[in-house]
């Protein structure tokens, strides 16, 4: 029997280092992209520390900082629609060829990599089926754990029991999947129970609690990015911010024409996805004010979020751990399709008096500077909610790297 030339190496070296795959699929901002930065983070601090190789789904993932032991396979990325449907964002036309295109290459590159565990965000098969392959193989070879990470809420329920069943998503947790690990606080939404997944998942899925992200404000970057922006302004500011900016045109046009706060400045960070003719509409009328500053793209804003005296955004998951975590006074205005995943988490938090909310249909820029004039809200409790997910995570993930597989022997050449 022959090792492998990777078991060898690490055999020879003495080597009990663990390797992970963390996969999302990233077909709308930078919020899968950031949930697996905090993760990798964490799962650095195990001892010893794992090797960990992201796999993302945009170019602009090489625009962020990785922690230290983390490197990142960079796909060709896709364009979801406001319809919910898919297509290459830049790779011509032909989506079924861009989902080959990385599908290999994720196979290829996990497969090479050797990973003892792989998380998976949000989609058990990967985008448009695009893991398929991937998870074939892995089971065949019977070696590395797999694990689905599920943001607290994904839809309504019907519509995910429905998109669960054609997608084929519960035959796959079963064939491949150890775990399911859920980030959030089932006393705030209970996915599995609201959803009608408990049963058909065979008693797979536990909750994290939320991730905290002010481990992020220890990141070199942040306060650099915060001053350049900033400069030697000493105003209060108000920041808006819409993740990737494909879809936030409509509540940026409404800040850069919303009333501030007397001796406020307002600062809009558009996001990277944005239309460039729309950024450009933006850009013009902040022009014409000495109050209002407009970013193209932050990778690291976390400090310039954590220094506004309120902020206004959407109401994805990501953007919304920001804002608990930070606790800063802040109006969401979530998306409503085509998933209601952000409407959803943002009445419930709303109803809790965490934050503000305001539909999209009566968004202008008069309601928007008749929020600001009110008298400011009190910061954001986090007290109410579990946001030890980083935590939870490692014990989780030490959990299943310490039990021996059934296959855990080495793997050996064909």
């Amino acid at each position: 029997m022959i090792l492998s030339a990777d078991s060898r190496r690490r055999m020879t070296l003495g080597q009990n280092v663990s390797r992970i795959v963390l996969y999302s699929h990233d077909t709308l901002g930078f919020g899968h992209l950031r949930r697996n930065l905090l993760i990798a983070g964490a799962l650095r601090r195990l001892d010893p520390a794992p090797e960990i190789l992201m796999i993302a789904g945009m170019r602009e993932a090489g625009a962020f900082e990785l922690p230290p032991g983390v490197d990142c396979l960079t796909l060709p990325a896709y364009e979801k629609g406001s319809d919910g449907s898919y297509k290459p964002r830049d790779l011509g036309s032909n989506l079924a060829s861009l989902v080959r295109v990385r599908g290999q290459a994720i196979k290829a590159s996990v497969l090479a990599f050797d990973p003892d565990l792989m998380i998976v965000d949000n989609v058990p098969r990967g985008a448009q089926g695009e893991l398929d392959p991937l998870l074939d193989a892995l089971h065949r070879e019977g070696r590395t754990r797999l694990v689905l990470g599920l943001r607290d809420v994904i839809d309504r329920p019907d519509v995910v029991r429905t998109e669960w069943q054609k997608q084929r998503n519960f035959e796959a947790i079963h064939r491949y999947y150890e775990d399911i690990w859920v980030y959030g606080d089932p006393a705030f939404y209970d996915l599995l129970k609201d959803c009608g997944l408990k049963e058909q998942l065979g008693g797979k899925g536990r909750f994290v609690g939320y991730l905290d992200h002010r481990t992020r404000l220890s990141s070199p970057l942040a306060i650099p990015m915060r001053n350049a922006i900033l400069g030697d302004d000493p105003r209060p500011y108000v920041l808006c911010a819409v993740g990737g900016g494909r879809d936030g045109g409509t509540l940026c046009e409404a800040f850069v024409r919303t009333t501030l706060p007397k001796n406020h400045r307002g600062i809009l960070v558009t996001g990277s996805q944005m239309p460039d003719v729309l950024r450009d509409d933006l850009r013009a009328c902040a022009k014409t004010r000495d109050d209002l500053t407009v970013v193209d793209f932050m990778a690291e804003p976390i400090a310039l979020m954590a220094g506004a005296a309120r902020i206004v955004a959407m109401g994805g998951y990501n953007t919304i751990c920001e804002v608990l975590s930070l606790g800063v006074p802040s109006l969401i205005v979530p998306r409503v399709a085509p998933r209601a995943e952000q409407v959803l988490r943002a009445e419930r938090l709303k109803a809790r008096g965490l934050i503000a909310m305001l539909r999209p249909e009566n968004l202008t820029a008069d309601v928007l500077s008749a929020w600001l004039r009110e008298a400011p809200p009190k910061a954001t409790a986090r007290g109410p909610l579990n946001m030890d997910a980083q935590r939870n995570v490692c014990a989780l993930a030490e959990q299943i790297l310490s039990v021996p597989h059934a296959s855990d022997a080495p793997r050996f050449a064909s």
